[in-house]
């Protein structure tokens, strides 16, 4: 069982690419988080937290097997993992976290939290466009200065499937009562190093310097790991799927 969680404001349709290619190894669950896409919130004003994020994995997962999952996630979406893993080690085989997002695991992160809330704020005000405006750049999914071709194609594939999840409804829900339990997320690392050899860290090939390449190798560090490489950047299972799954399923089938 292989258990997908998406990342930031995205769907269950951000894994398209990848989960048939994943589903010719391994049963492959995926879902729309809280609020976003197909999934509802009973109150809107209510913040998400990460903790009740990580319960509806846990839910989720109880619902169809009583053995332990593997559990990948990118970007925002590793909170969830990261959380669920902390807290019920025992549902979770093996967690690979992709370029975790996770501010307050970098030196100097004041900065970046003043960021954070400048991003809730403009949301607030000036609407959900501007503070995605602000939020792209700083999380990897801005054009480098003179890509190369093939990285140029990636970008551009990669983008045309942002504008499938990055919806002005999903928007409204990230930038909302999801963005601040997130932004704020630091995650229990002695429960992690209690149970590392089952968690992988990941970064990409072509996002280094980037904020959350910066957070991956820092929450490595931390838990006495050595990162694992992924093809393409931040969103490499959109932009290079068919790499990108063949390099998961090359760490899926690692002994641990």
């Amino acid at each position: 069982m292989l258990l997908l969680i998406p990342g930031g404001p995205a769907g269950a349709s951000m894994y398209d690419d990848i989960a048939p290619l994943l589903a010719k190894h391994h049963t492959v669950i995926t879902y729309d988080p809280r609020g976003l896409s197909e999934s509802t919130v009973d109150d809107p004003d209510r913040d998400i937290t990460v903790e009740t994020q990580a319960d509806d994995a846990r839910r989720l997962l109880r619902a169809v097997t009583h053995q332990p999952a593997f559990v990948f996630a990118t970007s925002g979406g590793c909170a969830t993992a990261l959380e669920l893993t902390a807290t019920d080690p025992e549902r979770v085989r093996t967690l690979i976290a992709h370029e975790p997002s996770i501010a307050e695991l970098l030196p100097g992160h004041e900065e970046r939290r003043a960021h954070n809330a400048d991003i809730y704020e403009t949301a607030g005000t000036a609407g959900v466009s501007a503070a995605l405006g602000k939020f792209l750049p700083s999380a990897g999914f801005d054009v480098p200065e003179s890509p190369d071709p093939d990285e140029l194609v990636a970008i551009v594939a990669m983008r045309d499937h942002l504008e499938e999840f990055f919806t002005p409804a999903n928007l409204k829900v990230f930038f909302g009562p999801m963005w601040r339990p997130l932004a704020g997320y630091v995650p229990d690392l002695d429960a992690l190093r209690a149970v590392q050899g089952r968690v992988v860290v990941g970064v990409g090939t072509t996002s280094e310097g980037q904020f959350a390449y910066r957070t991956a190798l820092s929450l490595a560090g931390r838990l006495g790991l050595r990162p694992v490489v992924f093809p393409g950047d931040h969103g490499g299972m959109l932009g290079m799927p068919e790499e990108f799954a063949a390099c998961l399923l090359d760490v899926l089938a690692l002994p641990g």
